[in-house]
């Protein structure tokens, strides 16, 4: 399995090197782009997703970048042989009688686990129908220069610390309040560091002003990870943000 953009840091595996490694074996390739894969529609930053067309089967969440209703989930197969009918269909005579008058292969609830669901690619269609191919790539390609404009604007401040520079739209940063600011070699930094998230967090939804997820990976104490998805936002708003952190954060 390979990940194409990671939840916390949206990152990218190489897809090439990895598909080479599953021919030389004989493994099949499975690609989780769901929160990624939308990367395709944009030829400025689609090369993220070099290799893809060499999987098995990708998974994609249309409802993740492109914003479509909720929900909207796509698994895509290179197999032809109704693979998905061969794993999970019960031919459940109760459900799916086999002597119908039609082509019971368009019984498509036998294909999966949960026998029934909404239909998720007319919410696809609609908006592809809708958007355009071009102003769905507008969509990808607006929230890669938002993100990049918050990382150049974050630099510019002090109390503001990224955790790397972003591969995605997924912006991970810290804010260290003025009490910590120079205190790096202190022995209880990274513990204190990591006690601000949480406590900006619940003043911020108190206020009613911002929701923004944090979370830890690995060794490093809770940050920040601004996720720029929303096609409303703007740089007024990427503003908004760090004003809004600098001012809830000022007494800590």
């Amino acid at each position: 399995i390979a990940t194409s953009g990671t939840t916390v840091l949206g990152a990218f595996d190489p897809l090439e090197a990895i598909a080479d490694v599953c021919q030389r074996h004989g493994l099949w390739l499975h690609v989780d782009a769901a929160w990624g894969g939308s990367v395709l529609l944009s030829q400025t930053h689609r090369h993220l997703l070099d290799g893809i067309q060499r999987a098995d089967s990708v998974a994609w969440n249309p409802h993740k970048l492109l914003t479509a209703g909720l929900q909207c989930s796509a698994l895509l197969l290179r197999d032809t042989s109704n693979l998905l009918r061969r794993c999970h269909g019960s031919q459940a005579s109760y459900l799916f009688q086999q002597d119908k008058f039609y082509d019971v292969a368009l019984d498509t609830g036998d294909k999966v686990v949960q026998c029934g669901r909404r239909v998720d690619c007319l919410k696809l269609w609609l908006m592809w129908k809708a958007q355009g191919g071009q102003g769905l790539e507008r969509r990808v390609d607006q929230a890669f220069a938002l993100a990049w404009y918050l990382v150049e604007e974050l630099k510019k401040r002090e109390g503001f610390e990224l955790v790397m520079e972003p591969e995605f739209v997924n912006v991970c940063f810290w804010f260290v309040p003025p009490s910590l600011r120079g205190r790096q070699k202190c022995p209880d930094y990274s513990e204190r560091l990591a006690k601000v998230a949480p406590v900006l967090k619940e003043r911020m939804v108190k206020a009613g002003s911002m929701m923004i997820g944090y979370q830890p990976h690995g060794t490093r104490g809770n940050f920040f990870r601004m996720v720029v998805a929303n096609p409303a936002l703007t740089r007024a708003d990427m503003d908004f943000l760090l004003n809004e952190l600098e001012r809830l954060g000022q007494d800590l």
